[in-house]
């Protein structure tokens, strides 16, 4: 995120079964 200048990221995870997981990142201001 720091690299390409963004501030927000989504990271998803599918486990199977319909169980899933997303977390949502959000980097501080400097």
């Amino acid at each position: 995120m720091a690299r390409r200048n963004l501030r927000r990221g989504l990271a998803t995870l599918c486990i199977g079964g319909g169980m899933g997981m997303t977390m949502i990142v959000e980097r501080e201001k400097n």
